[in-house]
This record gives structure tokens, C-alpha cells and sequence, in this order.
């Protein structure tokens, strides 16, 4: 479910995936900003910097990868 879930992240790498994650949430109609819906793309925003990924707009990408978001929940 997050990929490698031994992984371990420096505070920089943190604040990083913490910043693309609010910019995608923002990025969705406000309707669409469930806790629902930001579970599901930190979840693949982690599985994506899992591989090894760091490059902000990889990540961004990753996070609508699998059709989680969901208007339902």
C-alpha cells in the first residue's frame, strides 16, 4: 500500500513531499479535498518517492496516478 514501508526520509526530503502533497490538494476543486482524497495521494506520493523519486513535478504526476480521488468519499 506505500511501497517501501521501511523507508526513511531526511527533514528536507519531509518537507518536501509535504509541500507537493498541499499543492495537489489545493490544486482540486474544494468539493474534492476530503481527507479521503489527500490519504490516497500521499499514499502514492510516498509510494512514488519510495523508488527514489525527488523531483517535485515526478511527484506531483505520481500523486493522480491510480484513480483514487474520489467525489463519493
Amino acid at each position: 500500500m506505500f511501497g517501501d514501508q521501511n523507508a526513511v526520509y531526511y527533514p528536507e526530503e519531509l518537507a518536501l513531499l509535504g509541500s507537493v502533497l498541499d499543492q495537489v490538494v489545493q490544486s482540486l476543486p474544494v468539493n474534492l479535498q476530503t481527507a479521503y482524497n489527500r490519504r490516497a495521494l500521499a499514499q502514492n506520493i510516498l509510494a512514488c518517492a519510495a523508488t527514489g523519486e525527488r523531483d517535485p513535478d515526478e511527484l506531483r504526476r505520481a500523486a493522480f496516478m491510480v484513480p483514487r480521488v474520489s467525489a463519493a468519499a
